[in-house]
């Protein structure tokens, strides 16, 4: 039995292909893409704000895609066409089929199996007069099946291959098909079909992966164009000490809102009299500053944008109230970009990359994230904070200061009672003082705690000089209904109820994810190798550079965050060795009857399989924490403020710094995805002599003002212990390079002792 390979003529094999393609795309798109209409909760548009600042929010988000519906209806249209079109080629597919597998002689010409060929040739005649295209009821096609089942039948050797083989014509060769009409490859039509593949694969895909490729390689990850950010390099490394307002002016420089660099700019004629009328109405914009490209329109365009926004100015809402949107779209990204660059340059400076006298000071960092709540809630830094409550206005904030009481910010106004607070805005209505209440309710209440320790140590609670200290910052978001005043006893008791149960269920869900994880078969050699060499185990003996391992600390910090799902154990202020001391009593136990049976160099080697067990096992949480990392949520709770065009979530910046030299000791961790609980770890590198020492551990919001705490850190940093010389094994010699490195970078920290020291 041969085997042929042809193209399909009638385009049977054709269809199969275009109807499993046509499958295959079709069911997952409609799937994904149908449009979903989503059902209002109706106790949601109760809890919303209906101020006059959320309303119009409302109506600017609802119309910032305005062919939405197109963009809807055309979805709808392509899908429905798409399965009607699936359907066709269904139908046109099971008729292929019949016709190919219900060709049977006797029955099309109704005689008997083993019918004579007299009674097949009456047969015949009968139906052929019926049939024959010529009559007026004749049927060409099934003229042809009839002619063919009286041949199969009349001829003796057709008769025997039907029903010996099933086939007239005897056994047939196994045919292939190609799944392509064969006009595809016919001598004609070969000038079309190369000209078709030409246009897309020469043409079409390389201009289409250019263009996209050109487009990526312009912009960060946190979609801020690369020249903005040297644009920010230049600045900040410029000026160290950089003022806010002096920031203000480097992000409305930034080239996202230049035309040149950013085609969804607007540039209108009505700019040339609406921007000066509006630098009129704005003191201290220093539009006549000289400097590039500080006094490019653009520029002092976008600055007075920005100060009459934090200046709550009404604009054109069809002119430069578009162009006011458009500016506080980009700028969150473009203040996180500001922290990132500023913190870039402080390592780069503790590297010794740049000169120590361009290190930019701390202040410098935390006007940048300053800048941040006062774009998303519309206020200057000096402003009351209670300005944030819906229809709250400065004429209402004389009531909140008197000699009765003194209300400067939210936490003390949430804790007066019903009737007090009531009292304090009596010229509210009932529906504007709900709204207050609403949002006040909502506002974060942080509880801001830490741990100190030193991880990799042998004693995690004795801090000795120029030991890497791991602080971990416990975040726990409460809202600021609990502080209201009119709370009754049973109220308080189920929130607290609450908490508990969500933070119960967080440690089962972290006890179930430990118990899934799978134990590493193998370790890697480098990590077999490193154990043999009977170095000591304490990090904190050879005490490395504090510029150096601080650069060290700080860039790897962001990286290796602790996730709170992933770690079931409470961090709490105080430190506690009872665990500890247990855990090493229960492990002395489980080894000691081995120790009695085992040699003394037996006993080594059992002691560095487990500190290989030990070091892998940080090894893969380590990894599995810079996985999680990466898929890091940015949903956590929407911010009020009626001023921004778009929902904000609510993002924090934690990090350490130490007040006294100005110095940032961690980078800042932008803190993305707090709903209930978050923990992250700060890590740094302890003084390289013995003392006390105080650090501030700080918490900032990028959504709210007045929401900013810190805390003290005092850190008592013991003499690291000297390193044994009796085993000369022990290879603890420094190269020249490190003794020097050592003598050029001196520590900046100052102890409270020398402080005081000094004073006098």
């Amino acid at each position: 039995m041969g085997q042929k390979f042809q193209y399909d003529e009638s385009g049977s094999t054709f269809f199969y292909f275009i109807l499993s393609f046509l499958a295959l795309i079709l069911i997952p798109a409609t799937f994904y893409f149908w449009p979903k209409k989503k059902s209002e909760d109706p106790r949601k548009s109760k809890e919303e704000c209906h101020c006059e600042g959320c309303c119009k929010k409302r109506v600017i988000i609802a119309n910032a895609d305005p062919y939405k519906n197109v963009k809807t209806l055309a979805v709808k249209c392509s899908i429905i066409f798409g399965w009607a079109l699936l359907i066709f080629l269904t139908y046109k597919v099971s008729q292929f089929d019949y016709e190919m597998s219900n060709f049977d002689p006797y029955e099309i010409l109704g005689v008997p199996l083993g019918a004579s060929k007299s009674e097949v040739k009456r047969a015949y005649h009968k139906q052929s007069i019926v049939l024959h295209p010529d009559k007026e009821t004749g049927d060409e096609k099934a003229f042809v099946k009839l002619t063919k089942a009286y041949k199969a039948l009349t001829d003796d050797d057709a008769r025997k291959n039907w029903e010996k083989y099933g086939n007239p014509d005897g056994p047939s060769a196994m045919s292939f098909g190609i799944a392509l009409p064969a006009w595809i490859v016919e001598k004609e039509n070969s000038v079309w079909v190369l000209g078709l593949y030409a246009l897309v694969f020469m043409v079409a895909l390389p201009i289409t992966v250019g263009t996209w490729w050109y487009r990526s390689i312009r912009f960060s990850g946190d979609k801020v164009l690369l020249d903005t950010t040297q644009l920010y390099f230049y600045f900040f490394h410029k000026t160290p000490n950089m003022a806010l307002k002096r920031v203000i002016m480097i992000l409305a420089a930034s080239l996202e809102f230049d035309k040149r660099h950013n085609s969804q700019v607007i540039e209108r004629p009505t700019d040339n009299e609406e921007v000066p009328s509006l630098i009129k109405l704005l003191p201290h914009l220093n539009e006549k500053c000289k400097e590039i490209p500080l006094c490019r329109l653009y520029s002092v365009k976008t600055r007075a944008l920005i100060h009459a926004h934090l200046s709550r100015l009404p604009l054109n809402p069809h002119t430069l109230e578009k162009d006011r949107q458009f500016v506080l779209r980009k700028a969150p990204y473009l203040v996180q970009e500001m922290v990132s660059v500023v913190n870039q340059l402080i390592m780069l400076a503790y590297a010794g990359r740049i000169s120590a006298s361009k290190l930019p000071s701390i202040e410098t960092i935390e006007n940048c994230m300053k800048l941040a709540p006062m774009l998303i809630q519309g206020l200057w830094e000096f402003k009351s904070p209670l300005l944030q409550l819906p229809h709250l206005t400065e004429d209402n904030l004389k009531y909140f200061v008197n000699k009765k009481r003194y209300i400067k910010n939210l936490q003390q106004f949430a804790k007066l009672p019903n009737e007090e607070s009531r009292s304090l805005l009596r010229d509210f209505s009932e529906q504007e003082y709900d709204d207050v209440i609403k949002v006040l309710g909502k506002m974060p209440l942080i509880d801001f705690s830490f741990k100190v320790e030193v991880v990799d140590d042998e004693n995690t609670n004795v801090v000795t000089a120029g030991a890497i200290v791991t602080v971990t910052v416990n975040l726990v978001r409460r809202s600021m209904r609990e502080l209201f005043g009119d709370l009754t006893a049973v109220e308080k008791q189920n929130i607290k109820e609450n908490t508990e149960e969500k933070q119960a269920d967080e440690n089962a869900d972290n006890n179930d994810q430990k118990e899934n994880v799978q134990p590493v078969a193998k370790k890697p050699v480098w990590l077999k190798s490193k154990s043999h060499k009977g170095k000591p185990k304490s990090k904190s003996s050879k005490s490395k550079p504090v510029i150096g391992v601080m650069k060290q600390a700080a860039t790897t910090n962001a990286k290796e965050t602790k996730d709170p799902q992933n770690n079931a154990k409470p961090i709490m202020k105080e430190s506690n060795d009872s665990d500890a001391d247990e855990s090493s009593a229960e492990s002395d136990n489980e080894i000691a009857p081995e120790e009695d049976r085992t040699t003394d160099d037996e006993r080594k080697n059992n002691s560095s399989v487990e500190d290989d067990d030990m070091e892998w096992e940080k090894f893969q949480q380590k990894i599995n924490k810079r996985e999680k990392l990466e898929g890091r949520s940015k949903t956590s709770h929407s911010v009020h403020c009626p001023s921004y065009p778009e929902d904000k979530q609510e993002y924090w910046w934690t990090y350490i710094c130490d007040r006294k030299s100005q110095t940032l000791l961690t980078a800042p961790f932008h803190v993305t995805n707090l709903v209930d609980h978050q923990e992250v770890q700060l890590k740094f590198t302890a003084p390289r002599w013995p003392g006390v020492f105080t650090f501030t551990v700080c918490l900032r919001s990028d959504s709210y003002m007045g929401m900013d705490q810190q805390l003290d850190l005092k850190l008592d940093v013991k003499e690291a212990p000297a390193v044994p010389t009796e085993h000369p094994q022990w290879d603890i010699s420094e190269s020249e390079e490190e003794h020097q490195e050592e003598k050029n970078n001196e520590s900046e920290f100052t102890t409270d002792s020398e402080m005081s020291d000094a004073e006098k």
